[in-house]
């Protein structure tokens, strides 16, 4: 009994550990609080350490218990790197709601977060990586702000092709007049897709905003992907300057087939550039 209560004290503390090293508050974002978690490496009184700001994509969420998101960022809280990720508007535990959403306030979301991450004293430097529609999102951040701020970048089966769906009419399968959206176009578990994500999609300068970062990229796409051929990452990475493509045979858009092999494949990356 007795050494049985010591594993149990033992498993206690270090869960206590685990939990007491991701922090969770809330940011002003573009059109209202964002729910944020901060998850950064024990760190002694002045110390520094770069920090990554992950993004999910459309109608995704900052994964708090499991996921890719969650997993990076617990592998590059091992090797000595913050993290901080969060919903953005009209997601997860956010304000906002999913129809006033589009990429445009998505990005001005991404922002904000990256002023918190500059004010706070353990900051060295920023870099971002996104997933599907914040990997659009990531690319377009770093080439507004770029290397001055974005110390590098990783795109996750970015998702440009959602210019192309407004363009023809069809989002998530569902389709509409691209000449004249609705109000707003109903989609799977009772999301409603607003008439302004369709509008400002349309004539979003995807490439000619991300070209203009120069700073080191890694983009990864699975070949197996239906919701964003791979063809997208492909032209990320012919589009830029410096970076480097990693194609994974047969993956899906979530990585979900081998997710610890595209975990690896960023958190690599990330370490090269930020250490």
């Amino acid at each position: 009994m007795k050494v049985k209560s010591l594993v149990c004290t033992f498993l206690l503390m270090a869960a206590l550990q685990v939990q007491a090293s991701v922090e969770k508050i809330q940011l002003q974002g573009a059109v209202g609080k964002l729910s944020v978690l901060v998850q950064k490496p024990e760190l002694r009184d002045g110390e520094k350490c770069p920090v990554v700001l992950l993004m999910h994509g459309f109608s995704g969420n900052k994964q708090e218990k499991q996921g890719l998101l969650k997993e990076i960022a617990d592998k590059l809280e091992q090797n000595g790197v913050a993290s901080i990720r969060f919903d953005f508007n009209g997601h997860g535990e956010s304000e906002g709601l999913f129809q006033n959403m589009t990429v445009l306030n998505e990005i001005e979301d991404a922002k904000k977060v990256i002023e918190y991450a500059q004010a706070q004293a353990y900051t060295q430097s920023i870099s971002v990586l996104g997933h599907s529609q914040g990997g659009v999102v990531a690319s377009m951040v770093a080439g507004q702000l770029g290397m001055s701020v974005i110390k590098s970048a990783v795109l996750m089966a970015p998702a440009a092709v959602l210019r192309e769906d407004a363009l023809r009419g069809s989002t998530m399968g569902k389709q509409y007049n691209p000449a004249d959206p609705p109000e707003f176009v109903e989609l799977f578990g009772s999301l409603k897709l607003g008439r302004e994500y369709i509008l400002t999609a349309q004539s979003l300068p995807i490439y000619e905003t991300a070209t203009q970062y120069i700073g080191p990229v890694c983009v990864i796409h699975g070949t197996g992907d239906v919701v964003v051929p791979y063809t997208f990452g492909v032209c990320y990475n012919r589009e830029y300057r410096n970076s480097e493509l990693h194609l994974l045979p047969g993956e899906n858009h979530g990585f979900t087939t081998d997710m610890q092999k595209a975990v690896n494949l960023a958190v690599g990356f990330l370490l090269v550039q930020v250490k």
